[in-house]
């Protein structure tokens, strides 16, 4: 069970420091409660004479899935949280690897765990692999200029814009677009079109779901 809580628990460091859900309690909880449930089955199984002894670790794949699904979200920019979900069910099946004493099988699926979602996670940062519709709001007194550089910008870093709109609010104009763009094309746009004088929010496409 110490064997299983560890493991959760280097799973569990990782979502922390990168702000996810199912941080490093949740994750060691989850590896324990499966590991325990594992070990009592098999001892449950000699007490009793069971002939079934892995009917209780059966269903655990079915019941980590509720708790998987309150990991995911439907908001308006579509499912999130199934990474999240996915971990959580993969932290099932290291438990019930270390309940049975698989350890170097549970050892090395943590590994390949902390590998996808550190390493492969950075890189699809960096290459831009991952993008998410946004929606894009400048709000300024000086339309023209603002329109004009959004236009050259996202032509520039070859991001197609849907829905480009401009608008008028009492004294103040709205320059409006939605896109597809990783966070770090995300970051980019603000950092190039944000200054004194310009409101910029950045919030999920609602156009999809």
């Amino acid at each position: 069970m110490l064997f299983a809580a560890a493991m959760g628990a280097l799973i569990g460091i990782e979502r922390d420091l990168r702000r996810r859900p199912a941080g490093i309690r949740t994750s060691m909880f989850v590896c324990l409660a499966t590991a325990l449930f594992t070990i009592m089955s098999q001892q449950l199984s000699h007490l009793w004479g069971d002939t079934g002894p892995t009917r209780i670790a059966s269903n655990i794949v079915q019941g980590i899935g509720f708790l998987g699904a309150g990991a995911i979200i439907k908001d308006s920019a579509g499912l999130v949280g199934m990474t999240t979900a996915a971990t959580i069910f993969v932290e099932a099946a290291i438990g019930m690897a270390s309940g049975g004493g698989f350890y170097a099988i549970a050892a090395s699926a943590t590994g390949m765990v902390l590998f996808a979602l550190a390493v492969l996670g950075w890189a699809t940062d960096r290459f831009n692999l991952k993008r998410r519709p946004m929606l894009f709001r400048f709000t300024t007194g000086n339309t023209q200029n603002v329109a004009g550089e959004v236009q050259r910008l996202l032509a520039s870093m070859k991001v197609p814009m849907r829905q480009f709109r401009v608008s008028m609010t009492g004294q103040h104009s709205i320059v409006e677009f939605e896109t597809d763009v990783s966070h770090h094309q995300e970051q980019q746009i603000v950092e190039q079109l944000s200054r004194e004088g310009v409101v910029t929010e950045v919030v999920p496409y609602e156009g999809r779901a």
